[in-house]
């Protein structure tokens, strides 16, 4: 882990490598990781995420999802005050309190009703509200799309690190982690069957999306126009 995290270092340190017309000078090794990621999950967490999705009730993965989307809420309203947000900081705190309390432990979703709006924000995004720019394109193994400035962010998974590191046994908190990838993945089954109609490389396609979703988290929506040359 510690080799891994120093690589994802040199990765985000090695940002300025990349260029407005080029956000993927990687592309060989970047392909070459999709690759493995898109068989182990044919192999592996497709067909386990299908299952999970036959299996249980609509009500209960509502009920997950907004479980764990809960957790979330933390990391958000963390990063809103990062990013100089109190109103969205607060709004996604008293979130994360009137789920955990009346919602228990955030199964119900009691605060959308109450108007406190739901936001999406997490450090990666933060850094870039700082200045921080984005880096080379990256796909991290298992993990997926990234790029060098979020990739160390998103490998240390500091959510899980600080609300569950004390979990015993050990076994448990890996086993949440595994089944919160298989619900996620259980939520793009549907979107999944659009990819491969719309998509004659799914790679560039995965990876220009992306890249134009990441821009438009950093800026709220609302990314600066590219200068022409």
């Amino acid at each position: 882990m510690r080799l891994f995290l120093a690589l994802l270092a040199c990765l985000l340190m090695s940002g300025c490598a990349t260029t407005r017309d080029n956000p993927d000078p990687w592309e060989g090794l970047n392909r070459a990781t999709y690759a493995f990621n898109d068989a182990l999950d044919v192999a592996v967490l497709k067909p386990i995420a299908k299952g999970y999705q036959f299996v249980t009730p609509a009500f209960m993965q509502e009920g997950v999802n907004n479980f764990f989307d809960n957790l979330e809420d933390v990391a958000t309203s963390l990063n809103n005050f990062l990013q100089g947000k109190p109103k969205e900081g607060f709004s996604d705190a008293g979130r994360f309190l009137a789920n955990s309390i009346f919602g228990v432990f955030g199964l119900w979703d009691v605060a959308t009703p109450l108007g406190l709006e739901k936001h999406y924000e997490d450090f990666g995004q933060t850094l870039g509200v700082w200045g921080v720019p984005a880096g080379p394109y990256f796909v991290i193994p298992l993990l997926g799309p990234s790029s060098a400035r979020d990739a160390p962010a998103r490998a240390v998974d500091p959510l899980w690190y600080y609300m569950f590191q004390s979990i015993e046994p050990e076994r448990l908190y890996w086993g949440l982690w595994g089944f919160e990838k298989v619900r996620t993945r259980a939520n793009l089954l549907k979107a999944e069957s659009i990819l491969d109609q719309a998509a004659l490389d799914k790679y560039t396609f995965i990876r220009d999306a992306w890249l134009q979703r990441r821009q438009n988290q950093v800026y709220d929506g609302n990314p600066p126009r590219e200068k022409e040359e």
